[in-house]
């Protein structure tokens, strides 16, 4: 069996990972590079693995940098099938159209703005290009074995990342006898809100991990409730509002659920919420028709009320004008808007209105990257730039950690326990995760392994 990474090895993105056994050829994941524009551009447009002769991809989950390059993968020619799971589908499918959108818009702008300097940009894909690869979609159910080939048999377990996401075990039969591998995919943390702990997988011969935080410790969750109630009635009772960035995905589904058991137990403030994303009401009909795949405190909770993202407070915005009103609004509310780094998105006109308002809030849910609009309000500059305008840092800042929805150390090394004590592990290799990153984690994987762990380069092959 050969393995070729030409995705999110050595670097955090773009997952991507080609297993290749006598005549089958199968991809883990096809997700989108995110970084600089040109290296975007260009890695995104370049496909390696012979898209028409792929007998089909297994997708992990819907984030876009794990999906986000399926409807270019079949622009170039791919046409199999899409193994996930049903959830993954439904997020992906949205995730995708969304993605499309961005992808026309912004080669529309380029276009305009370059006009007679470059010939007219085109998008990646487009909406057309997501309609057909959708149609490629086949759901496969958790936790039972599904024979795919004569030489290929999957099985999904709770990756317990984001809704849907998977762990893929397979079983693959080739020349050398038959051989069983993981993918992590991404892994998630235990005990968070909403998601099932990720599922303990028995040993293999091959695993292929993420390393996203495999050099630190996350935070533990704590009370993210008591904190939230905390900061809502603070801004509430000053008169303020409340502004979050969140990401559209995950995060905002996390806070809007906190928010209706404070409403159920009638401690949260009388005070309208607004989720001021067109994109997460979109994704919350996926987790309302998945219900199923959510944690046990959430099964609990569905006994009490019948909908755990939704309450009579609660409004979702869709238009712009509905959006720019709520700038014009008096009186205390919560805004839940993307993007989660503020670098993009709606967030950023409610944070130009409230940013210099000593009475308002903004609440900080996630990590925010060196360089961005969050990062800056994390640090509490003085003075930061919206729109190429400055404003006085006058609100305050809370930071709320632990939401992290990847493993951390402690995580992983629970994880590679259960396989090794049902088991074992032969040859592992750590991906998705800066060089930093990878690095610490593989002494922690290499106690658990047959073989030393190898940390594969962008376009390296292995047989195993």
């Amino acid at each position: 069996m050969r393995l070729t990474f030409l995705g999110a090895a050595g670097e955090v993105t773009g997952s991507q990972h080609l297993v290749e056994s006598g005549e089958l050829r199968v991809l883990l994941d096809c997700g989108l590079f995110q970084g600089r524009r040109g290296d975007a551009d260009r890695k995104n447009r370049t496909f390696d693995c012979a898209p028409e002769s792929l007998d089909g991809v297994i997708l992990s989950h819907a984030h876009v940098d794990h999906c986000g390059n399926l409807p270019g993968l079949y622009r170039a020619g791919f046409r199999g099938p899409v193994f996930c799971s049903a959830a993954t589908a439904d997020v992906a499918e949205i995730m995708l159209r969304d993605s499309a959108r961005i992808q026309e818009e912004d080669a529309k702008y380029l276009s305009k703005r370059l006009k007679g300097k470059h010939p007219p940009l085109d998008p990646l894909y487009t909406e057309e290009d997501v309609d057909a690869v959708v149609r490629r979609f086949e759901p496969l159910e958790f936790d039972e074995w599904h024979e795919l080939s004569p030489v290929l048999s999957v099985r999904l377990s709770s990756a317990g990342h984001i809704l849907g996401s998977a762990i893929v075990e397979m079983q693959v039969d080739g020349p050398g006898g038959r051989k069983r591998v993981v993918f992590s995919g991404d892994l998630g943390r235990r005990g968070m809100p909403l998601l099932n702990d990720p599922a303990l997988v028995p040993g293999c011969d091959v695993l292929i991990c993420e390393s996203t935080y495999g050099d630190r410790v996350h935070p533990p969750p704590g009370d993210l409730k008591d904190a939230l109630l905390r900061i809502v009635t603070e801004t509430f009772d000053n008169g303020g509002r409340v502004v979050v960035p969140a990401f559209s995905l995950g995060r905002t589904q996390q806070i809007v659920y906190f928010l209706n058991e404070l409403h159920l137990s009638g401690s949260l403030p009388d005070v309208p919420v607004f989720v001021d994303s067109p994109l997460a009401n979109r994704l919350v009909s996926v987790y309302r028709r998945h219900q199923e795949r959510l944690d046990a405190d959430a099964q609990r909770l569905l006994r009490l009320d019948d909908d755990l993202f939704g309450f009579d407070r609660l409004h979702n915005v869709y238009s712009r004008q509905e959006s720019a009103a709520l700038n014009h609004r008096k009186g205390p509310l919560v805004v839940i808007a993307g993007s989660g780094m503020c670098e993009h998105g709606r967030v950023r006109h409610h944070l130009k209105h409230a940013v210099s308002d000593p009475h308002s809030t903004i609440l900080i849910v996630g990590f925010q990257a060196p360089h961005t609009l969050g990062r800056r309000i994390v640090e509490r500059q003085p003075r930061v730039k919206i729109f190429d305008r400055l404003y006085d840092l006058r609100a305050k800042v809370e930071i709320v950690n632990g939401l992290s929805a990847h493993a951390d150390t402690p995580d992983f090394k629970w994880w590679f326990e259960g396989m090794a004590s049902e088991g074992g592990i032969g040859r592992a290799f750590l991906v998705h995760g800066d060089p930093d990153a990878s690095r610490a984690l593989a002494p922690v994987l290499s106690d658990y392994c047959d073989e030393d762990v190898t940390i594969p380069e962008h376009g390296e092959s292995f047989e195993v």
